[in-house]
């Protein structure tokens, strides 16, 4: 269930226009990965006149910034996130973090196009990533988004494994993290699973029913993602670190005046 203040942050995008898409924790929760969460990850388009449209919104919420970088196109194309949080009393505390560039996934018109429309009880129509691009933005360094992406993956077979079409078997192919669920599949669709055992390590050792095998290949691949989601943000880390020097030495600079 999304809670009110997430809904009042989301009516606010919607009333002002501001195109972007749902994604994070409040995500998850709409595609059942999830029970709660707090916060509001949102991937925006980056061109002026939708900040500006995101701009408004901001203030309508009275969220402020908390951090380094301002929002910024320059910022948010280099891969950076803006994070706010709100005043306003109907959504006091509400976090707000605002990226237009995943690492891995594709560009926001592409996103856009393949998004999924959620309408909300009593709310406006909420625009979310599509699962297999919140699965592929999930993939990071961070301990907690391995265990909700195994959860998304599950959750969605579970409801559509009865009747699923090509599409969706190729996605839990190509995304599944469990053995028993690789195995199933392979048992299930073994002509697929052969053809994408030469493009997925995991999923030759399912088709011989190696559960420790599948595991091992897993591991591998979160220890990958992992090294590639470390390797992406060090620049980006390095140049929030200038920012925040810098935003500290203009405060000095301030007080001494």
């Amino acid at each position: 269930m999304i809670p009110n203040p997430i809904r009042k942050v989301l009516s606010t995008l919607s009333t002002h226009e501001v195109r972007c898409l749902l994604m994070g924790g409040q995500a998850c929760v709409l595609y059942g990965g999830a029970e709660f969460s707090r916060d509001t990850d949102l991937v925006v388009l980056s061109e002026p006149a939708n900040l500006d449209r995101l701009r408004a919104a901001m203030r309508g919420l009275r969220a402020e910034r908390i951090a380094v970088p301002d929002l910024s196109q320059e910022h948010l194309q280099r891969g950076h996130a803006v994070h706010f949080r709100c005043r306003h009393p109907d959504v006091d505390g509400i976090r707000i973090d605002v990226m237009s560039v995943l690492r891995g996934v594709a560009p926001f018109e592409d996103l856009w196009r393949r998004r999924t429309t959620v309408t909300l009880d009593e709310g406006p129509a909420c625009e979310v990533l599509a699962l297999p691009d919140l699965v592929r933005a999930k993939k990071t360094q961070r301990d907690k988004d391995w265990p909700m992406i195994r959860r998304l993956i599950e959750a969605h077979y579970a409801q559509h494994q009865a009747a699923p079409s090509e599409e969706q078997v190729d996605f839990w192919f190509a995304e599944a993290r469990t053995p028993s669920m690789l195995i199933d599949l392979a048992e299930r669709f073994p002509e697929r699973a052969h053809r994408i055992s030469c493009e997925r390590s995991a999923v030759a050792p399912a088709i011989n029913r190696d559960a420790d095998a599948v595991e091992a290949a897993l591991e591998d691949e979160e220890r990958h993602e992992r090294h590639l989601d470390r390797q992406y943000w060090k620049p980006l880390r390095t140049e929030l670190e200038a920012m925040r020097h810098a935003a500290a030495r203009r405060g000095m600079s301030e007080r001494e005046k």
